[in-house]
């Protein structure tokens, strides 16, 4: 199928849809045929490498190819998260269990060359940094095994990074964007060694790490970057089975959070299974889970079309691309196409969405999804390193050729989770600990006209209608399929989100 934004989207093994973008040099292009595509479903929805250097593009750069690219000092700037690291607050203390296929053997060094990079601050398990009282940790947390995500030797026979390397992508987003966000909070990357298929394979091993997470008590927040079309498992009860270590973190006060996925309304069924829908999308609007659960916080996406060089104050920049951002003057952001979000074919409304904002859309007897929202468009997308093998073996590919270690422009709700993960993060330590599920205290602050105005950016113009043959949702006042209740005022709504959790 074609995306909106003309590049290719090819469909994966695992029936996930994941763009293959061009270098720098072209313009996006599918992958020639033939080409090796790993078998994951990631909510990475597009991405493009901008260069092959240690040092991020230039604002031209990334314009040239019809793009802005945000630092995180341009993403913070965007959400007013600049007070609360002045007021102290940036997630010391807190640890963000980050859940990934595979893991990936160069994230050490990734982060360190981010960190340079940015000016941000180092981690403890960052390669050349030397470990000092009270700085954050990174580490990485493998249960079920570490199957070597490296290249193999250029005449062997193996398989490399081939179904592991947009997990390596994947893992670059959420740890580097996690980082950025709560600078202060310690990172554990908790790697299975299954892809996640749509369903059927390597979610119960996630399910089951998530569980470890919370029962040995070793995160305060977790940020799922993945997605599964409800309707791609086999029953309704098997979906069901897998929620147990969502029940179990609400019961211990740990927040859940999960990509509402890159699909729009259209998401399709597992390739490898029978049926009319197999590998392609269901003919009506569906959701994906875990964000479709009650028990997790869904977030859906945006383009952020604010000047990606103001580091001050949120600018609405009408002029640079993408498109999206030129065709709606004046608007701060605007309803990503691609944003998963409509209404839940398996869970009832929950009694928090029972009272919304006024004017949004009507929230029937089944759960709505997103709750709220960030940036995620990769046409707005955020700067992220990458380091994959020389040879070309890494899987993925740029154009026409392999892609190669350096700066890539990434989107997707995968960039909008885990940047959400860490400002959960800056509000559990200013609680001075977990918070728990924190959907009901979103929408008891959404539901006072006192509170949402201050706290929310509400995004009213966009359509997540990706598929022109599957019905899709406007962007509406208030909560909306496409949004949630918006996207963080993030100074304001921080400590309201803790006072509100404390009430109950």
């Amino acid at each position: 199928m074609r995306s909106r934004t003309g590049t290719s989207v090819l469909s994966l093994a695992g029936g996930a849809a994941l763009v293959a973008a061009a270098c720098i040099a072209g313009v996006p292009t599918a992958s020639p045929p033939g080409a090796a595509l790993p078998a994951v479903h990631p909510a990475v929805s597009d991405y493009l490498q901008i260069n092959s250097s240690t040092t991020p593009p230039t604002e031209a750069q990334c314009n040239s190819v019809g793009r802005r690219c945000f630092t995180p000092q341009s993403t913070r700037a965007a959400y007013n998260v600049g007070p609360l690291y002045a007021a102290g607050h940036d997630g010391t203390g807190i640890t963000i269990a980050i859940v990934d296929s595979y893991g990936s053997d160069t994230m050490a060094h990734d982060l360190h060359v981010y960190n340079q990079a940015f000016n941000l601050p180092s981690m403890c398990g960052e390669e050349a940094v030397t470990c000092t009282p009270g700085m954050p940790t990174f580490s990485v947390l493998h249960l079920q095994g570490s199957p070597a995500t490296k290249a193999p030797p250029a005449k062997s026979k193996g398989t490399g990074q081939k179904d592991k390397a947009a997990w390596a992508l994947e893992v670059a987003l959420d740890v580097e964007t996690a980082h950025s966000i709560a600078p202060g909070a310690n990172i554990l990357l908790v790697a299975t060694p299954t892809a996640e298929t749509l369903g059927v394979n390597g979610l119960p091993q996630m399910m089951a790490a998530e569980q470890y997470v919370v029962d040995h008590h070793l995160a305060q927040v977790i940020s799922q970057s993945f997605a599964t079309t409800e309707e791609a498992f086999g029953s309704a009860q098997s979906l069901l089975n897998l929620r147990h270590a969502f029940i179990s973190a609400a019961q211990n006060g740990v927040t859940v959070l999960g990509s509402s996925g890159d699909g729009g309304t259209a998401n399709p069924g597992k390739a490898p299974v029978g049926g009319p829908h197999a590998g392609a999308p269901f003919p009506f609007p569906t959701v994906e889970w875990p964000a479709s659960d009650p028990l997790v916080t869904g977030v859906g996406g945006t383009y952020l079309c604010t000047d990606p060089t103001a580091t001050a104050a949120r600018v609405v920049d009408s002029a640079e691309p993408p498109t999206a951002c030129q065709t709606h003057p004046g608007q701060a952001e605007v309803g990503w196409i691609a944003s998963g979000g409509g209404f839940s074919h398996v869970f009832a409304r929950p009694d928090y969405q029972s009272a919304l904002p006024a004017g949004s859309t009507a929230i029937g007897s089944m759960r709505g999804v997103p709750d709220i929202a960030l940036q995620a468009s990769a046409a707005t997308g955020a700067l992220v390193y990458l380091s994959l093998p020389p040879d070309g073996l890494s899987g993925l590919i740029c154009g026409n050729a392999p892609c190669s270690t350096g700066w890539y422009d990434i989107g997707g709700t995968s960039l909008s989770c885990p940047q959400w993960a860490g400002l959960v993060a800056i509000a559990a330590q200013i609680n001075g600990g977990g918070l728990g599920p924190i959907n009901p205290a979103l929408y008891k602050l959404g539901a006072s006209s006192a509170t949402y105005g201050n706290d929310f950016y509400d995004v009213t113009t966009g359509n997540n209608g990706a598929d022109p043959s599957v019905p899709g949702f406007p962007a509406t006042t208030g909560w909306d399929p496409v949004t949630g209740l918006g996207t963080p005022n993030a100074a304001a709504l921080l400590p309201d989100l803790v006072a509100a959790v404390r009430a109950g």
